[in-house]
């Protein structure tokens, strides 16, 4: 793009092409962690800036020059860095969300990891904090810590739907597993395979790791209450691209899904006003180009617009799995063994695809996949048979890419406590009402 010109359509899909699928061979995984944050004393109270504040306060800041705008006694926006180098940073809600740095193997994240881990327990410790592994708040109203342009507009765009969007904002929690977008090739380790794969046992994961049934403290008749939260808010920015989109080149699928979602905020320096116009998508305003109330748009923009986007499987160079719930304690080491195993053994990754296939085979008028797995868990027949079959060809992929025995023994041991019983872990919490 020649400097001073107008960014059009063509530049739009052009950039979207080449930064959200960084092809090669995929060799890393990172996980990030998101975490609600408790008083230690009562799970019913809400968090205090100040809890989350000193929480934040011994570990180095990445960015000294802050965000536009940010107060000095507010929550810091700008991430901080932990022991490894891994990010830190805090979500709406005072949620903290621990972002590893890409490994090598899954044994290596996990350790590394699992240090980090322990420096932000003891540092949320000391601060009267707890850090609790569930999908959605299971008691508390949402209630928003940040006050910056962003978030703002991104709560008036999704108050226009509902309440959904504040709970996601503030009151969700996520495990989200990290892989390589995959090479050129038409194999299994190639992005379009990969691509077609994980979302095809996207409900299988949703389901077997679902732990967020409860909303006020009493049932919310879902395994997955944070999925039905997504499930309500913008489907074009949250929900999967088509079936039949998944099933081409993921490269085109996503830049018309990202070009045809609405503007979630405009970026004005210096204002505390991001508010977006109702109804326009970034095509629009590539198409007005700056005739209308808005400025013209940037690549740099596009990029920003990218990242209000939130579908069960981002790209962002890599792929990001993002229908997971957040897990008790070490839970979230299972959901990142399962789904590296499923990715990047081949014998597995073909496996996987196969026990997904009946999920979405059902009647046209039948409920989204997404939704039966959301609601009812493995306890759906179909889903129920998918999971089994799949955790199978996880454990086995897991011994082929020689993972640390102790990683083997905890999917082996998730796998007998639930998925051979039908059950998730929403149903420990549910056994507890």
């Amino acid at each position: 793009m020649i400097k001073g010109a107008r960014f059009t359509e063509a530049d739009a899909e052009a950039q979207v092409h080449g930064i959200c699928f960084k092809t090669g061979p995929p060799q890393r995984v990172g996980v990030e962690l998101e975490w609600l944050a408790r008083d230690s004393r009562d799970p019913a109270l809400p968090v205090r800036a100040e809890q989350v504040t000193a929480t934040l306060a011994g570990f180095s800041r990445s960015d000294e020059e802050g965000y536009p705008g940010q107060e000095a006694q507010t929550v810091r926006y700008d991430p901080f860095s932990l022991p490894s180098g891994a990010s830190l940073t805090v979500e709406p809600g005072g949620q903290l969300e621990l972002s590893s740095a890409p490994a090598a193997t899954l044994g290596e994240l996990i350790e590394v990891t699992g240090r980090d881990l322990a420096a932000l327990r003891d540092a949320a410790a000391a601060a009267g904090l707890e850090l609790c592994g569930y999908g959605l708040d299971p008691l508390r109203p949402p209630r928003r810590l940040l006050d910056l342009p962003r978030y703002a507009a991104m709560e008036r765009f999704f108050d226009r739907d509902g309440p959904w969007g504040r709970q996601m904002m503030c009151g969700t929690a996520s495990v989200q597993v990290c892989l390589d977008a995959g090479d050129d090739s038409h194999g299994q380790l190639g992005y379009r395979s990969r691509w077609r794969m994980l979302h095809a046992i996207g409900p299988v994961l949703v389901a077997a790791f679902a732990n967020s049934p409860l909303r006020d403290g009493k049932p919310a008749g879902w395994r997955s209450a944070r999925q039905q939260v997504w499930s309500n808010m913008d489907p074009g920015r949250t929900r999967a691209p088509g079936r039949h989109a998944t099933d081409g080149d993921p490269r085109d699928a996503w830049a018309s899904y990202a070009l045809d979602a609405e503007l979630m905020c405009v970026r004005e320096p210096g204002s505390q006003d991001w508010t977006a116009p109702p109804g326009v998508t970034f095509r629009d305003w590539l198409r007005d180009g700056g005739s209308g109330s808005l400025r013209a748009p940037t690549a740099e923009d596009l990029d920003y617009h990218l990242s209000t986007l939130f579908p069960p499987v981002r790209p962002r160079g890599h792929v990001e799995l993002r229908m997971i719930d957040a897990q008790l304690g070490d839970g979230w080491i299972v959901p990142a063994a399962v789904v590296t195993a499923l990715a990047d053994d081949d014998q597995a990754a073909d496996a996987a695809l196969a026990a997904a296939e009946p999920v979405w085979d059902g009647p046209r008028d039948s409920e989204d996949p997404w939704l039966r797995a959301a609601r009812h868990g493995p306890a759906d027949p179909q889903i129920s048979q998918a999971s089994k079959r799949c955790f199978e060809a996880a454990a086995a992929g897991l011994g082929r890419l020689g993972v640390p025995a102790a990683v083997r023994r905890a999917v082996a041991d998730f796998t007998e406590r639930y998925v051979q019983k039908d059950r998730c872990p929403a149903d420990d919490q549910l056994d507890g009402v």
